[in-house]
């Protein structure tokens, strides 16, 4: 995506949000307040791994375990045990009507909720952005919720941070964000949540998470969660982040190679077409590094004459109809956990070392960052927003990327200068092409790895709070 894109594609410091709260669809009571891929080398000789680290500035906190659904607050759901736990409708606790504001259809759907125990955050946020895995059959959907106690004690309302399904026939709503959601403290922007002024203190102490599981009447077919999450931030506006030394370097992972330029044109229903397609590209990479892809019947509505179809099946099943676009971050997580035995979560970086580790034990970085033409070499654009995938770093710590705003698919793979990448990337503030100081990512990245992952898998992601 470049930087004549027009949606949201970072964070901003301040988000605008207009007057409004959206209610959710089902009112339930206010609870108190071997892995695949391979390597093009081995890695090199580096210090340990699991050195000490500073205190992270990000808390991310999932429920993934049966444990952990029946810590929570179930109306109408049961856990399901088995090799991914997770929750789905037994008996519904009702039925409510919903508007589809984006097909003007008006329908009934049974539901049955979830809502997790209150998370007092380890870092009291300014930010946080919910993901989930689910699987969600023709005619079912989910909505997630987050209700937070500020560190003032008041609360905010019940903000809908998705209401999602894995399809989009007859059958289905349409995969949509909720705008005009604010409190007068906080608001949303599509998939986040941001307090409105920061630098007055106040902060997000703790949140829960609600699940609503919706179903047409009369069947048995269910959604199911295996995951629910959220990241939690309160990162300090900067323009600079300090330098990382490179560590455990010289290893490349065998990702695949799109480009989303060779899209141009195709399926602009969905975000203008190819040339926004940064993040669906992304993550068909990723997808297909874990072996993982569409079915041929999957892909039969695809123009037969469009290369790499995939991309364009990506990004249709990552579209949201409200933000207009393919840059949701949780909807881009969620799609790639529709693929078998695939988990998924949004979360916030604090340096390369991080990347370095997760590269090491082979699961790649899809990033998102926004810069100049003249603040990273090599790339030779600019960008207001862009995703790209991290797959390795040389021998002397500079960045291997596969970045998908290239002319081809042989072009995809850069080498980027580490101080460069790694200032971009993690940056809160930053100057436009105008000279406007604007808002910056900040470390946002999406992780895609298995649903068992290795021991030293386990391991790097445990060490970055991801269980």
């Amino acid at each position: 995506m470049t930087s004549s894109a027009p949606r949201r594609t970072v964070l901003a410091a301040a988000l605008a949000a207009a007057a409004g709260i959206a209610a959710p669809l089902a009112q339930a009571a206010d609870e108190p307040h071997k892995a695949a891929g391979g390597t093009a080398e081995p890695p090199a000789t580096t210090p340990d791994a699991e050195e000490s680290r500073p205190k992270s500035l990000v808390d991310y906190r999932a429920w993934t375990t049966a444990a952990d659904w029946n810590d929570g607050t179930g109306k109408g759901t049961r856990v399901e045990h088995g090799t991914r736990p997770g929750v789905r409708i037994a008996r519904p606790a009702g039925t409510a009507d919903y508007k589809d504001p984006h097909t003007g259809r008006t329908a009934v759907w049974e539901y049955a909720t979830w809502t997790s125990p209150a998370h007092t955050l380890a870092v009291p946020a300014t930010e946080v952005v919910a993901s989930w895995n689910a699987h969600t059959p023709p005619g079912t959907w989910i909505t997630v919720e987050l209700r937070g106690t500020y560190s003032d004690g008041g609360h905010t309302p019940w903000y809908v941070m998705g209401r999602w399904t894995a399809g989009d026939t007859d059958a289905d709503i349409r995969r949509t964000s909720v705008d005009d959601q604010k409190d007068g403290k906080s608001s949303i922007s599509t998939d986040t949540f941001a307090v409105d002024d920061p630098a007055g203190g106040l902060r997000l102490a703790s949140y829960r998470l609600r699940l609503t599981l919706h179903r047409k009447p009369g069947t048995t077919l269910t959604p199911t969660v295996w995951r629910l999450g959220a990241m939690g931030s309160d990162l300090p506006d900067r323009f600079e982040v300090p330098a990382s030394e490179p560590a455990q370097v010289g290893r490349e992972l065998a990702v695949p190679r799109y480009s989303q330029e060779i899209h141009k044109g195709q399926y602009p229903e969905y975000d203008n077409g190819g040339e926004a397609w940064c993040s669906p590209t992304s993550s068909q990479m990723i997808i297909e590094y874990w072996g993982r892809k569409p079915t041929q019947q999957q892909l039969s509505w695809v123009n037969p004459a469009y290369a790499d179809p995939q991309v364009c099946h990506a990004a249709r099943y990552t579209f949201d109809y409200q933000y207009d676009g393919c840059g949701n971050w949780p909807f881009s997580a969620a799609y790639a956990a529709t693929y078998r035995d695939l988990q998924s979560v949004v979360t916030r970086l604090s340096s390369l070392t991080d990347v370095e580790r997760l590269i090491h034990v082979g699961i790649p970085v899809i990033t998102s960052q926004s810069f100049l033409k003249t603040e990273l070499d090599g790339a030779g654009y600019g960008t207001a927003g862009h995703l790209m995938t991290v797959i390795g770093f040389t021998k002397d710590g500079d960045i291997i990327a596969n970045d998908p705003n290239s002319p081809d698919n042989k072009a995809v793979r850069h080498v980027y200068k580490r101080r460069q990448f790694e200032n971009i990337w993690l940056r809160t503030k930053r100057k436009n092409a105008e000279g406007k100081v604007v808002g910056a990512t900040g470390g946002v990245c999406y992780l895609f790895f298995p649903a068992k992952p290795s021991a030293a898998q386990r391991r790097a992601l445990a060490g970055l709070g991801i269980r």
